[in-house]
């Protein structure tokens, strides 16, 4: 399965600060709970990459 296969499958995501210091997102959905904490450097990393995949899929929309 890859960035582009299509599946049915609903979901639920959150995205907070842990009390560890950590940044956690948080998958639900399909019978299945996935925490994932990252420092908080690497969240940025992560929230460049979604923003440069957002413009990306803006142009090719248009």
């Amino acid at each position: 399965m890859g960035i582009n296969s299509e599946r049915d499958i609903e979901a639920n995501l959150q995205i907070g600060p842990t009390d560890k210091g950590m940044v956690r997102l948080f998958v639900e959905g399909g019978g299945a709970e996935i925490p994932m904490d990252f420092e908080p450097d690497e969240a940025r990393e992560i929230a460049e990459e979604l923003m440069a995949a957002a413009k990306a899929a803006e142009s090719i929309r248009r």
